[in-house]
């Protein structure tokens, strides 16, 4: 009598031996789909009316899911105001910067903040008057008046400028490049 292992299906078996036999793929002829060339140039060359129907059907649509009364667009009621943005109105605004060498740093287009710098008994205190003004111009400095600072032209809106005009009388302007 022999005792061989019998088959358990608690124990593996050797791998590849649960496949089953390989067997040949017959041949098969190519399968071919029947006017595919012809519907595709004819859609090549009829673009334009494809081009319609699509536009057509996206517009059929667009009536079928827009609103359903005469009460306006969905999510906005009739009665709501709407609010036009004002634009904020610029104004030139000429300042004498008390540094005139920092001023020939400055070309038509720049972008600085203006500080006013006050001198007092206790030190100075600074603040900044306005925040990314455009240099519209950098006048030429006039012969012998370089202790004085130098003169340029900012683009700002007009509440700035007349901050401005206020800080120049007490203060003396310094800019920095933003």
């Amino acid at each position: 009598m022999s005792f061989a292992p019998s088959p358990s299906p608690l124990a593996p078996l050797p791998l590849g031996t649960d496949a089953p036999p390989t067997c040949e793929v017959p041949h098969f002829a190519p399968v071919r789909v029947r006017g595919g060339r012809r519907q595709l140039r004819r859609l090549v060359r009829h673009r334009g009316r494809a081009l319609a129907l699509g536009l057509a059907v996206t517009a059929a649509a667009l009536v079928a899911a827009g609103p359903h009364g005469v009460d306006g667009a969905r999510g906005h009621p009739a009665t709501e105001p709407v609010r036009e943005h004002r634009a904020v109105e610029t104004v030139s605004a000429p300042v004498r910067i008390a540094d005139g060498a920092t001023v020939r740093l400055l070309r038509p287009g720049d972008r600085v903040d203006v500080i006013a710098a006050e001198e007092s008994a206790l030190g100075g205190d600074a603040r900044v008057v306005a925040r990314g003004a455009r240099v519209t111009k950098v006048p030429e400095p006039l012969d012998g008046v370089t202790e004085s600072g130098a003169l340029i032209v900012l683009s700002v809106p007009r509440s700035t400028a007349a901050r401005l005009a206020g800080a120049s009388a007490t203060a003396r302007l310094a800019v920095t490049l933003c």
